[in-house]
């Protein structure tokens, strides 16, 4: 599904449009009355942070230090009280977050805003991401279930005897519609269950699947491959520049050579209606982490050798879709002495509902994520009659089972659930195809129809929960990898450095091994056991990995992430490396790269595809007068996209109409560019091929070539710069349009204006663009508005880990008007960070609130 679709998807949830049935005119006027003015409603729900609390549960006092931005500092003598104490911060600051995310997670958003959710309940509860949580569980190692047990306690204590009202503002506006609700106690599952939505936003090239089928129908293979060329390696180097697969490992300082190349499946016209309806009940899932345009993520290492410091360096900056409050939420957990009862002295961003430090660093080493992207998903044609399906010429039967749907203000849905070997039949959640889905077909019709099903790595039960607190304590590179090996999903690059100046790079995460009919880019035929997958993942061993590379660091920004030359199949849709490529070139540049320089990169906006494409356009006459101004504004620019860059404004302007003109006309809206890497790449191809096929314009007589698209585009942006900023070029700033905008996920959705001015803060005028280090993306069907961005940024120094930086989107709180809601913004918006305290001492010194957990019965 692409953004657009999303967006109106997202809209119609409750907190949309129809949320507003539930609100009468006089509710309005009182939420006015109260809330805007109602100071003791609005800061009801803030935390204590100074003073005694008694915690049921805790063994010994546990203290929090928080810093002016709101950050907590947590110290404790054991793993239990560290975790527990954890959870219990976590529900301070971000409790209606954690809840509303373990509802989704659950299928049970229909309980709280009612029949519009019904959809994304009925997806959710098809994959069974809970029905897989729990059976995570159990495999997990005792102490993990134990700080998760502990973490739960922790949370628990928080709510215990709480009213609604003294939890969140956003339970006191839902009261006010009519919500009668209580909060239900927190659990160790509902911690796992968060991992699965973490992985569904990140899990690959699904929609490249679908894609590809239903372009294939009206295109040649020549066609598609023009819209999805290979990699550049000789442009834009992979992750791993050395080492190959030796005897089933990977080796970094050897080579060997592999390949393969499955066969592919066509399509029919009925199978290509089933996987589109598909694609519409998969994007009723809403974005917790982030899909679409640009999601990615930029993570460096260097050595000593290379550092200013003469210790390395490790910076990231996770891209992800931007909400309010934003994803991570920074804390420090510290063991005052450290044992095998309390192995933790780590910092960094966890998440909000999940115990442990997911990206950060300890008194050891540092790590950092970015998404590997591998394809571990699969869409399979299933051909079903009645309560079977068919396999290698043969019926076999459903797996069926049946789930009740709480409806808030409605009557409970009864859900019917079916699967293949393959996994969930997804066609079925689909308003659209809800004749032929599964309940027509429960009831008997002897009939065969085509439904899709789902193989994701994520709904096998994995033990990734064991990885995190893992990293937490790993004290090397061997612990390092050991705590990796259990990353099952998502599959994530991960970089690290460590105190005796080493660096490295690996590649965790459970990934299939198909068989020799499915090569994954495409849907594949269920009926065929030849498209299986083999019932093998790639071994840990045999990932790419790095360690102290001859040249001295490692660039992780989605790109490729080995050579040509290896073997297994990981993925044929990587980022097309033009982040990872502007990395590489600036600390080239750099020589000895210090701690600001590692930040100034994070936040470069340098356009690489700019110097393809303007060449081009200065080339294009033009008519005289207004028409020429943006053409003129490109040939002084610089291809730096400032917020207040004249040139950048034009130029992103231009390059949305050379896409709507070149494309829009052969494909159907869900497939329009979005306008990211790949783009860039396609368009480097075609403005070497003026003629190509693609610039014509199938819907005139005439045909069209490049530099007739390239006029009518500039000249259309001529029109639409004046319209939507200004007609003199001086007043021109690409900060006008690129906005950042925070909305909260739900009540900032309402539709009720005096309810979205209370959650959502707007209009930030920033810099960057898609596929730009400074990665604040754009979807080219929308419009201008950020629709991803760093979610944090950090710089870890290994020689000093008091000289480190971090900076988070939006702020430690989750309660609106609070002093840190969105403290962080203005910093994260004009490129700056915050100093990273890590030491007890620095800790102390920059502390401004201190609460004392103590035992209590």
């Amino acid at each position: 599904m692409d953004l657009k679709q999303r967006w109106q998807t997202f809209r119609s949830w409750p907190w949309g449009v129809r949320w507003a049935s539930y609100v009468t005119a006089a509710l309005v006027l009182t939420l006015i009355a109260t809330l805007l003015t109602g100071t003791v409603l609005v800061r009801r729900p803030f935390p204590l942070v100074d003073g005694e609390i008694e915690l049921a549960g805790l063994k010994g006092n546990v203290q929090v230090i928080r810093d002016d931005n709101g950050i907590p500092q947590i110290y404790a003598d054991t793993t239990s009280d560290l975790m527990l104490a954890q959870g219990f911060v976590h529900a301070q600051d971000r409790f209606f977050e954690m809840d509303v995310r373990r509802h989704i997670t659950a299928g049970r958003l229909s309980e709280l805003f009612g029949e519009s959710t019904l959809e994304t309940d009925k997806m959710v509860r098809t994959m069974g991401w809970r029905r897989v949580a729990e059976r995570e569980l159990p495999m997990l190692e005792p102490e993990t279930r134990a700080a998760l047990q502990s973490y739960a306690d922790g949370v628990n204590q928080y709510l215990d005897n709480r009213s609604n009202s003294r939890i969140a503002l956003e339970y006191t506006v839902l009261g006010l519609g009519g919500l009668d609700y209580t909060p239900e106690k927190w659990t160790p599952v509902d911690s796992l269950a968060w991992l699965k939505a973490m992985a569904w936003d990140l899990r690959g090239n699904m929609e490249d699947e679908i894609a590809r089928a239903m372009l294939s129908v009206s295109h040649t293979e020549s066609e598609v491959a023009d819209l999805y060329p290979s990699y550049p390696y000789a442009e834009h180097e992979p992750i791993v520049t050395q080492g190959a697969l030796v005897d089933g490992r990977y080796e970094p300082r050897a080579t060997e050579p592999g390949s393969r190349d499955p066969a592919r499946p066509g399509y029919t016209a009925d199978q290509l209606d089933v996987l589109d309806e598909t694609r519409k009940a998969l994007g009723s899932v809403p974005e917790l982490v982030g899909q679409g345009p640009g999601i990615g993520s930029n993570s460096w290492v260097v050595d000593g050798e290379h550092s200013a410091t003469g210790e390395p360096l490790l910076a990231n900056d996770p891209h992800l879709s931007t909400s309010i409050p934003g994803i991570w939420y920074q804390v420090g957990l510290h063991c005052r002495k450290i044992s095998s009862d309390c192995p933790f002295n780590v910092s960094g961003f966890s998440f909000s509902g999940v115990p442990g430090v997911v990206i950060g660093h300890n008194d050891d080493i540092a790590w950092g994520f970015t998404n590997l992207g591998p394809d571990v998903t699969d869409l399979y044609l299933e051909r079903v009659t009645g309560k079977q399906w068919e396999y290698d010429g043969e019926l076999r039967p459903l797996q069926i089972r049946q789930e009740t749907i709480k409806v808030r203000d409605g009557e409970d849905f009864e859900l019917t659930i079916r699967e293949t070997d393959h996994g969930p039949l997804v066609s079925d959640v689909s308003s659209e195809l809800s004749t032929v889905g599964a309940n027509a077909q429960i009831a008997g019709e002897d009939r065969t129809n085509h439904a899709v099903a789902l193989r994701w790595t994520a709904l096998d039960p994995a033990p990734t929960a064991d990885a995190i607190l893992g990293l937490n304590r790993a004290s090397n590179w061997d612990e390092f990898r050991a705590a990796a090996a259990s990353f099952s999903v998502p599959a994530q690059n991960l970089v690290y450095a460590d105190r005796e100046g080493h660096i490295g790079y690996q590649a965790p995460g459970r990934i299939p091994i198909r068989k020799s009919g499915n090569d994954g880019t495409r849907p594949a035929a269920g009926w065929l056991p030849e498209n299986d997958w083999s019932g093998k993942d790639i071994p840990f061993d045999s990932l790419p990995k790095a360690f102290d590379p001859e040249e001295g660091f490692i660039v992780t920004a989605n790109q490729a992430a080995v050579g040509e030359s290896y073997g297994p199949h990981l993925t044929d849709d990587w980022d097309y490396g033009y982040r990872s490529q502007r990395i590489r070139e600036l600390l080239e540049g750099e020589g000895d790269v210090s701690v600001s320089e590692m930040a100034d990169i994070q936040v470069d906006d340098f356009n690489s595809f700019a110097s393809v494409l303007v060449p081009r356009l200065l080339d294009i006459e033009l008519p005289g007068g207004y028409r020429r101004d943006g053409q003129e504004e490109l040939a002084d620019w610089d291809y730096h996209q400032s917020a207040d860059s004249a040139g950048a404004a034009y130029f992103n302007i231009v390059w949305r109409n050379v896409l709507e003109l070149t494309f829009h006309d052969e494909m159907r809206e869900s497939l329009h560019p979005d306008g990211g890497s790949r783009w860039w790449l396609v368009m480097t191809n075609l403005l070497d091929d003026p003629r190509n096929s693609w610039w014509d314009n199938k819907d005139t007589q005439h045909v069209e070539r490049r530099d007739e698209i390239l006029r009518d585009a500039m000249i259309e942006a001529s029109d639409d710069i004046v319209r939507l900023l200004a007609r003199n070029p001086a007043d021109w700033e690409w900060g006008r349009l690129h906005r950042l905008d925070l909305r909260h996920q739900t009540l900032g959705e309402s539709g009720i204006a005096p309810v979205e001015a209370l959650f959502n803060r707007l209009g930030a005028r920033i810099g960057g663009g898609g596929s730009i280090v400074n990665a604040t993306n754009w979807d080219a069907n929308e419009g201008f508005t950020v629709t991803s961005a760093p979610s944090m940024r950090m710089v870890v120094s290994m020689a000093d880990f008091d000289d480190s930086r971090w900076i988070n989107l939006t702020g430690a709180s989750g309660h609106a008007f609070h002093r840190n809601y969105t403290d962080q913004r203005d910093l994260f918006v004009e490129g700056r960070m915050l100093p990273w305290r890590f030491s007890r001492k620095a800790v102390k010194e920059s502390g401004r609130d201190t609460l004392l957990l103590r035992p209590g019965s």
